[in-house]
């Protein structure tokens, strides 16, 4: 694999996988032959730890079909994005596949494929009003859903904080939409008031930082439960927390399992997180990839998702909560974070017990 970043921002990868002659030209050539399928990815970002499993895992599955795999990643830059992706095109990618900063500013990139003829997947992340192909994901409203009734479980009354991730991105407004869905109900009974419900611009630690200092100001430290739509901003408000000497007395939540994120669960700072197995959306993505690039039918069940446009045809996979009592079972039996890596920060008594 070779990586060369060019400014601060732009990292391009053209990934020639290796497999035997005979797999590749079985299953990775285009139909009519004579080449093996190229897979364009543009990513949003690299500069989050599950962003590099999503790129590794894809290419390692593609390269297991014979597909070769050119990445681009603008991390938060839109127009530079967009450009990346035009310039895939003219390097003649036979498929797409989109994780958008702005899942508005997104809906060039599709009509740019379309106009030659590249089907787009959007992955992870939903591109509004667009003629997507394909989105795949995880059922993002239940994560959202997961996150506050793990909250509401353990502090069912009180103070909480609400930080959302990048309002550019169509997954927050999902995570809130299926956090609200728990949380209305309670804060109309008056058992739940939310003293701060606020984006956190580009995903930002420093934003979440922010959020929940002035939140713990204004409550004179009084807040109960933080509803951290990532792993992210969870470490951001945590900070925040810490300071106060509050980390550990306030829930908080998060999502993607991040290493950081499990650290905190173990050492009991992070109340839950909810972990996404990337290796399956990525395996498959890469599978549907080269499908569709053959003009084959995926085979996969998908449901309508709507981007304003159209309801855009689905695969969604379900995400699972998790905390230090299932930390062990989940995370680290898949093979995601290593037990060594997660508690290192302890004392061998708070080791899980070996089997």
């Amino acid at each position: 694999m070779r990586a060369c970043a060019k400014a601060v921002v732009l990292v391009v990868l053209w990934i020639a996988p290796g497999c035997s002659r005979q797999s590749a030209e079985k299953a990775g050539t285009t139909p009519a032959g004579g080449r093996k399928i190229r897979i364009g990815f543009s990513m949003d970002t690299l500069k989050e730890e599950r962003w590099h499993r999503d790129r590794d895992l894809l290419v390692k599955r593609a390269g297991e079909l014979g597909a070769d795999v050119l990445i681009q990643a603008a991390n938060g830059n839109d127009a530079l994005q967009n450009s990346q992706a035009e310039n895939m095109l003219t390097q003649g990618v036979d498929v797409l596949l989109v994780a958008p900063h702005n899942g508005k500013s997104a809906a060039v990139i599709v009509e740019a494929a379309h106009k030659a003829g590249v089907p787009v997947i959007a992955y992870d992340r939903l591109i509004n009003d667009a003629d997507v192909d394909l989105y795949m994901s995880f059922d993002n409203e239940r994560v959202g859903q997961m996150q506050a009734e793990y909250l509401v479980q353990r502090r069912p009354k009180g103070n909480y904080v609400v930080i959302g991730g990048a309002p550019t991105d169509n997954n927050a407004h999902l995570y809130h939409k299926g956090q609200m869905k728990v949380l209305d109900p309670l804060i109309k009974r008056g058992d739940i008031r939310i003293v701060a419900d606020q984006w956190a611009r580009d995903w930002l630690a420093v934003e979440a930082l922010k959020i929940m200092e002035n939140a713990l100001t204004r409550t004179a430290n009084r807040v109960d439960a933080v509803v951290a739509a990532n792993d992210g901003v969870a470490g951001g408000a945590i900070q925040a927390l810490t300071e106060q000497n509050l980390a550990g007395k306030t829930l908080v939540s998060g999502q993607d399992a991040e290493l950081s994120a499990c650290q905190r669960i173990a050492a009991g700072t992070q109340s839950m997180t909810v972990y996404k197995p990337i290796q399956r959306l990525a395996y498959k993505a890469a599978e549907v990839a080269v499908k569709l690039a053959r003009k084959q039918p995926h085979g996969e069940t998908t449901r309508g998702v709507s981007n304003g446009k159209l309801d855009v045809p689905s695969i969604l996979l379900e995400p699972i909560a998790v905390d230090k009592d299932n930390l062990v079972s989940t995370v680290i039996a898949d093979g995601y974070q290593k037990v060594e890596d997660v508690y290192r920060g302890l004392s061998p008594e708070k080791w899980p017990k070996r089997p």
